[in-house]
């Protein structure tokens, strides 16, 4: 999880606008460090745990509709690399080629079992899988997909210094996302640019006061959440 040297950076990462972000994160080596042990050692400790659930939701989804287990989609995480996220699968198959990338309040296209994961958040357990890889991290930036990624301004991209995260300060804020959505006539648009927009401030916020302390207050703050 350290950070590259500048010159390694992606070009389109190397601006006036990542540099302080950048700077501020090379000088925070320790926390970083901490930050990746805590991701493997929990990551395996709660795959452990939750092997029963992992088996239990597998056989709802089964049951309630066809398709697979998982729902693996393109991401992009760390210098812009793009990785498959796992999920467990919430939507009808193919749903993303039937409607837009991010999902409204009473979408068509989620099953009956999907919506109970989506709304406790069961669905993101096989993330789990993303962080031990290194992926993923426990806290930080959620991973947008690349159609979203190509509206980001210079400053946003600073997020992709970090590797993506489950859960953060933005996605908690903005947990009720899809029922600003619902209203919208073009959800790509308002997505872009309202919800987008005011997340990836609350991210570059979020980098500033990065510390191993405020990842554990959030990861408090997203269960709390949660329930």
């Amino acid at each position: 999880m350290l950070v590259k040297r500048w010159d390694k950076l992606p070009i389109d990462m190397q601006n006036d606008a990542v540099r302080p972000y950048y700077e501020l994160l090379r000088k925070k080596v320790v926390s970083l460090l901490v930050k990746r042990i805590f991701d493997v050692i929990m990551s395996i400790v709660l795959l452990i745990i939750l092997s029963p659930v992992f088996l239990i939701v597998s056989l709802f989804i089964k049951i309630d509709s066809k398709g697979t287990v998982f729902y693996r989609q393109e991401r992009v995480t760390q210098y812009g690399k793009r990785f498959k996220i796992f999920k467990f699968r919430t939507m009808v198959v193919n749903a993303d080629k039937i409607g837009s990338f991010v999902t409204i309040n009473n979408d068509s296209r989620v099953t009956k079992i999907g919506k109970k994961l989506r709304k406790y958040r069961l669905d993101e357990i096989p993330q789990l899988l993303n962080i031990l890889t290194g992926n993923m991290t426990f806290v930080g930036t959620r991973p947008e997909v690349p159609k979203y990624v190509a509206y980001y301004t210079d400053e946003m991209k600073a997020t992709l210094l970090l590797p993506a995260g489950v859960t953060s300060k933005a996605s908690i804020e903005y947990k009720d996302e899809e029922k600003i959505l619902k209203e919208a006539e073009n959800i790509d648009e308002v997505y872009v640019e309202r919800i987008l927009r005011e997340k990836m401030r609350i991210n570059t916020e979020s980098i500033r006061a990065f510390s191993c302390f405020a990842d554990m207050v959030l990861l408090l703050r997203t269960c709390l959440a949660v329930l």
